[in-house]
């Protein structure tokens, strides 16, 4: 059971969480479809950055959605990405400069602002939804179960 009941707007249960105020699910939405959608960044290096957030962040709705990262040693920019992104979840405030010099080898300046942009705000909706409880009993689009993944 969720921490707060479902409110009547959204599609999914993170979205009727946040559904009490239409504006704010709204602009929550646009901003997640830009970064799927408008970005120079690949689909598949933000999925992977998010599956490995999920488990970092404790998110069960988001861990059931794609199961665990799927690192292949060859995509080193997907690795580099991840683990920087379960650094920003353990703590913030241990990255430092060699972590953003790491991510030039890598990446463009657009890319990194990208990156840190879309690692916040998953951080976000995955701590958001934690903290209200979303289990992975609402997640409709789950490909796994958290007793697989365990």
């Amino acid at each position: 059971m969720t921490r707060i009941e479902f409110s009547d707007n959204g599609d999914t249960a993170f979205e009727k969480l946040l559904g009490y105020n239409e504006h704010i699910l709204d602009q929550w939405n646009r901003l997640e479809e830009t970064f799927w959608k408008n970005t120079s960044l690949d689909p598949a290096l933000l999925e992977q950055v998010r599956r490995a957030m999920a488990f970092e962040n404790g998110c069960e709705y988001c861990m059931v959605k794609g199961g665990k990262p799927d690192f292949d040693p060859a995509r080193i920019k997907i690795s580099i990405a991840s683990g920087f992104a379960e650094l920003f979840c353990k703590d913030h405030r241990a990255i430092g400069q060699a972590h953003f010099d790491t991510l030039k080898e890598y990446f463009s300046l657009r890319e990194i602002s990208e990156l840190c942009t879309f690692i916040a705000f998953i951080n976000a909706s995955q701590k958001l939804g934690r903290t209200f409880n979303l289990t992975e009993d609402y997640q409709l689009h789950a490909v796994t179960n958290m007793d697989e993944l365990m």
